[in-house]
């Protein structure tokens, strides 16, 4: 900075700016608090159906979401404008002190560009011996003046980076970057380059304690968006993957990895967190690095100038974070592409270690060598990105390929297009691999289970869906077509890998409106007898519905409930949507436009008997996996029901695995509002004391007793819940109501046995 620049600096315009960014914070927090407790919360309450499920309702929450960005951006922009203003305006008074100073030593400062000089203004002829010998003087001003000049200009360089960072980091809308003065956010910036530049360093020159400084920088910054980009941008794309390349080699990462090897997995997930965060910025650089990642998926990293590939050590990073959705769509087809050149368009598999290669990945779960691994795992955090990878094309019946069908029912085989979904679902040829314990590793499929999970929920995996959760869209339902279709053209690709059964679990468990479509004798049209409308108002869907065949639904109920988080997942969920129907059906208050039918017996019957044959679907499951002898097996079930209460936030009724999303009204299968008292309330109840006192229990069990114990105990909830639904409304006689529930419930539970054996001849449930 000039020294007349800042001498003769007016901060009247950058008051006024800062008064303005003032004045804008305190409009956006109104508007903010208006869109949530207004906009957002009004739209969770309505009744949304059909295109406005799907679309208006997610776009009013995210509009909501951006108002809460613009005041987080706003706020952090006023505190930067404010801090820099009041530093310079302080440098400003510090530089005219300086220059009075110096004026009562005979000393004058000029400024010129490109510098100022300071010298004595005593004429030569007036200079006393003592005049001539000011040097110090001279140099004293000029070092104090020169410090307070790189101060300025210190604040005002940073200052304007940050700001230009902030307002370059999203091209549409706003980012959500909250610092608290101009400080932090230089300070961000400062280690961003001090932490990328140990990164840049030989892997045989780091030491441990330049390790340690890095994996704490990065954890300390944890969701820093614009130390994030700063860091990924001066690191490179290159530089990233040669840096964990380098490190996991231990030829060149010795030292570092003799004294920091055991805390290796920590920087992996602190520096694929970095790297996640900073791929959500739009700015030039970082479409640079994610486009230059892109193209490394396929290319050597390794010493040796051929394995690993760029895709096999970038996946290895993703396991952590949300990765922003375009980059992992075009990165996963990059690496599609990289995964047909190296097995022959799916022929044979790829992607073995051999003893000598360096571990990858460093969770212990597998060796890292098969990038789908961790890339998968990056799926089941960003589930919009993997909807749109699953649903892509694999090959085409015009590729070189042997997956071949019965093309047109002749019996001759024609080659036939398989999706992302088809190839890695039902026919890679996965990997071998080994966890750190020795033992096959599971990740590979246990992560494809998850990525499922997101990409048919629409929320990541491992999480509940909440209000939030946008109804299901047509490429979630499609997917999860397919994905019943497939269990159902062939269990054992679930039950042979049971591990897959808790993410399985709850995406049946999320689609349970549309299963119970797919397993009612209720006419799509109104009926002849005029006693229903049509399914579609007994089972309201909001958004898309996923068309099922109800032998495939028996089928992937039947190898869910082989396993007891799956088994869980379903019968809580089940349980309270039953809840929830006769809560809604029976309210003498429902619209008449979505009034399914005016006999309430009727409707009590149909939803209980429905549930039966859920529930007694998901028991014959268990009873194939406990088995004929008597044992502990049938514990695990029922502690399995009874954590499934843990899952549930806010407390009974608020969580049980059927959202919003997936029905007409926020009254049905709602995650909210369904506080103590309510029907989904009092069922949840039973369900929950009953799981949790079966558990505790000395006797031991077989299948068949599980089996036939949970017909009464199925039966007892859903009197339970048409009692509760026939006293809150009055609609039906509470005794008429709970008896027509349990006998109809018992009866579903019964049926299911003969649609069972019919769908899976020859298990263990033949009676």
């Amino acid at each position: 900075m000039d020294l007349d620049a800042l001498r003769k600096a007016d901060f009247t315009l950058l008051d006024d700016a800062v008064d303005d960014w003032s004045t804008m914070v305190g409009d956006l927090e109104t508007l903010m608090d208006s869109a949530e407790k207004g906009l957002h919360t009004a739209a969770n309450k309505a009744n949304w159906a059909g295109y406005n499920a799907t679309v208006s309702r997610e776009f009013i929450g995210k509009t909501a979401g951006e108002f809460t960005d613009a005041h987080s951006q706003a706020s952090s922009i006023h505190k930067i404008l404010a801090d820099t203003r009041d530093e310079l305006k302080l440098y400003k008074g510090q530089l005219t002190d300086a220059i009075e100073r110096g004026r009562q030593k005979n000393l004058t400062v000029i400024g010129h560009e490109g510098g100022f000089t300071v010298t004595t203004n005593v004429p030569p002829e007036g200079r006393s011996q003592e005049d001539r010998d000011n040097k110090g003087d001279i140099t004293a001003l000029r070092d104090e003046i020169q410090g307070i000049l790189d101060k300025a200009t210190e604040s005002d360089t940073t200052a304007g980076s940050v700001l230009t960072a902030i307002a370059d980091r999203s091209k549409l809308g706003f980012s959500d970057v909250d610092y608290a003065d101009r400080d932090s956010a230089a300070k961000a910036f400062e280690d961003a380059e001090e932490l990328a530049d140990l990164a840049k360093q030989k892997p045989e020159d780091l030491s441990p304690e330049e390790f340690d400084r890095l994996n704490k920088g990065l954890k300390d910054h944890a969701g820093d968006e614009l130390f994030a980009e700063r860091f990924a941008d001066r690191l490179g794309a290159r530089g990233t993957l040669d840096f964990w390349t380098g490190l996991n080699d231990p030829h060149s990462a010795w030292k570092v990895g003799q004294a920091r090897g055991d805390q290796y997995d920590d920087l992996q997930k602190n520096l694929g967190l970095t790297l996640a965060t900073a791929t959500q910025s739009d700015n030039a650089a970082m479409t640079t690095w994610k486009s230059n990642m892109v193209d490394l998926v396929d290319k050597p990293v390794g010493r040796s100038g051929g394995f690993p590939l760029g895709g096999q050590v970038m996946s290895n990073l993703m396991r952590w974070g949300d990765y922003d959705d375009r980059f992992l769509v075009d990165y996963g087809d990059k690496l599609i592409e990289t995964e047909k050149k190296f097995t022959g368009n799916g022929r044979h598999g790829a992607w073995g270690r051999t003893g000598g290669d360096p571990l990858l990945n460093r969770t212990g779960t597998d060796s890292g060598w098969d990038p789908m691994t961790g890339y998968l795992k990056a799926l089941s955090n960003s589930p919009d990105a993997a909807t749109e990878f699953f649903n892509d094309t694999f090959v085409t019946k015009d590729e070189d390929h042997d997956f071949t069908h019965d093309t047109d029912g002749d019996g001759k085989q024609g080659r036939r297009t398989l999706s992302n979904f088809d190839y890695l679902f039902e026919e890679r040829d996965w990997p071998q691999d080994q966890d750190d314990k020795g033992e096959d590793s599971i990740a590979g499929r246990n992560y494809l289970a998850a990525a499922l999970e997101a990409a048919t929920t629409g929320h990541a995996a491992g999480e509940m869906p909440t209000v939030d959760t946008p109804a299901h869209n047509a490429g979630q339902a499609k997917l999860m077509e397919n994905l019943v279709a497939s269990i159902g053209d062939d269990p054992e690709r679930l039950t042979k890998y049971g591990y897959m059964s808790d993410s399985i679990g709850q995406i049946t468990s999320e689609y349970l409106p549309d299963m119970n479509r797919a397993m009612s004798n209720v006419p799509r049209d109104s009926d002849p007898e005029g006693k229903w409308h049509n399914i579609e108002k007994l089972f309201p869907v909001a958004g898309c519905e996923a068309e099922l065949q109800h032998t495939d639904v028996t089928k992937i109920l039947f190898a869910v409930g082989q396993n007891e988080e799956g088994y869980a997942a379903v019968e809580v969920g089940q349980k309270a949507y039953m809840g929830k129907l006769m809560d809604y059906h029976l309210d003498p208050n429902l619209n008449e436009s979505q009034r399914v039918s005016n006999d309430n017996e009727l409707i009590i019957e149909q939803i209980a008997s429905n549930s039966g044959e859920v529930s007694g679907t998901l028991n014959l499951g268990a009873r194939e996996a406990i088995g004929s002898e008597a044992s502990d097996k049938d514990k695990s079930y029922e502690q399995s029901v009874a954590q499934r209460k843990n899952w549930i936030s806010g407390g009974i009724g608020t969580a049980v695995g059927v959202g919003t999303s997936f029905v007409a009204t926020p009254w049905v299968g709602a995650l909210v509002g369904g506080t103590a008292g309510t029907v989904t309330s009092v069922v949840l109840e039973s369900v929950f004391q009953d799981a949790e006192g079966h558990a505790l229990e000395d006797a031991r069990k077989d299948g068949g007793q599980f089996w036939q114990e949970g017909q009464a105990r199925n039966g007892a909830i859903a009197e339970d819940g048409a009692r509760a639904a026939a006293e809150k409304y009055k609609s039906v006689d509470v005794g008429d109501a709970g008896m027509i529930a349990r006998k109809a419930a018992e009866q579903g539970y019964i049926n299911s046995r003969s649609i069972v054996e019919g769908a899976a001849p020859g298990s263990m449930t033949a009676f």
